[in-house]
């Protein structure tokens, strides 16, 4: 929002024309930025899409293989399943907080899928069960963050631990095998030569970008995040958003584990570990203020991208997984390092 400025009044006898003389030929324009500024704005305001072009554009030059349709497809496959988590978590971390349980949500609805599925109750009404199991993990952690006043960080914590816990009960430790051929598809299948995960991934990013940008739930989440107390003065159900928005988070991490579970042909209580930090790096590196009020879900598909071709990279030159590891950290450290000297700067 612009900041308000009281404009002069003009009263009579008084001269308000311009002060400064103008040499003949040169043009005064106020409200213009010059050629160099509007190119300078634009690359910093998209300066995550050049830097994975710029990426993309090396790593290719480097390792030709990588620039192929197959590797192409193979990087957004590997990223779409914490891709769709991540962007749940782009709207928890937009209102100023985290949730570090979705990568256990993960490996509970993957496993409540294949139980349901094993049970014989059909594809749909797996499906639903499991996206069900998630929104309710979410609707969980909203009320206490909402609600009980926990920290999210405290709250989200404490349910890692308890739904990694009821997912290994519920299966004893075993994975959960021999699912249905027809739910595989699910990840697996392809669509006119494009793997279906990526599809659900990208219909996902889409529809967030929308309710982020075109409904009044997203304008909520982005005015909790900027001011929660300017955002409750105006007659928001700050509360109310911050339990529908964890719900949100819960519903993607429950749709990533029937993705998952389709994927790996199997319901499993071990997965799902990290996902959460791949999620708030993408965010991150996307560009998405860890302190609120500021982001954008294409932003996040982006950093996934980025994380994505770093990895699938590192793959094709041989690097140890460890490094990896080590490199990865050190992009979210960079991204979080830039965060923070630009909201200094804006201050």
């Amino acid at each position: 929002m612009g900041r308000f400025e009281p404009q002069p009044i003009d009263a009579p006898g008084k001269d308000f024309s311009l002060a400064t003389k103008t040499e003949p030929g040169q043009l005064v324009t106020h409200g213009q930025k010059s050629p160099l500024l509007t190119v300078i704005q634009f690359i910093m305001d998209q300066r995550t899409l050049i830097i994975l072009i710029l990426l993309c554009a090396v790593v290719g030059y480097l390792i030709p293989s990588f620039l192929t349709g197959k590797n192409l497809l193979n990087v957004m496959r590997q990223v779409s399943i914490t891709g769709i988590v991540a962007v749940g978590m782009t709207f928890v971390i937009i209102t100023g907080g985290i949730d570090i349980s979705v990568g256990s949500t993960v490996a509970l609805s993957s496993v409540v899928a294949a139980a349901a599925l094993k049970q014989g109750l059909g594809i749909p009404a797996s499906i639903v069960l499991a996206l069900m199991s998630g929104i309710a993990v979410g609707l969980f952690n909203g009320t206490l963050i909402a609600y009980g006043r926990v920290l999210p960080f405290v709250a989200t914590l404490g349910t890692m631990y308890v739904i990694r816990g009821v997912a290994l009960i519920v299966t004893q430790g075993e994975a959960i095998w021999d699912l249905p051929k027809s739910f595989l598809t699910i990840g697996t299948g392809y669509w006119l030569g494009i793997p279906i995960p990526v599809i659900i991934t990208l219909v996902v990013y889409l529809l967030g970008h929308f309710l982020l940008n075109n409904f009044t739930f997203g304008r909520y989440v982005l005015g909790i995040g900027g001011d929660e107390e300017s955002a409750r003065l105006c007659g928001v159900g700050v509360k109310r958003i911050k339990l529908y928005t964890y719900g949100l988070c819960g519903l993607l991490a429950g749709l990533a584990g029937v993705v998952l579970a389709g994927r790996l042909g199997s319901g499993q209580p071990s997965v799902g570990v990290g996902y959460e930090l791949t999620a708030i790096a993408a965010a991150v590196i996307g560009g998405n203020s860890l302190t609120g009020g500021r982001g954008t879900v294409l932003g996040t598909l982006i950093g996934a991208l980025i994380l994505g071709v770093v990895s699938n990279a590192l793959n094709l030159w041989g690097v140890a997984s460890f490094w990896q590891t080590v490199i990865s950290g050190g992009i979210v450290l960079i991204a979080v390092l830039a965060d923070t000297l630009r909201r200094r700067r804006a201050r």
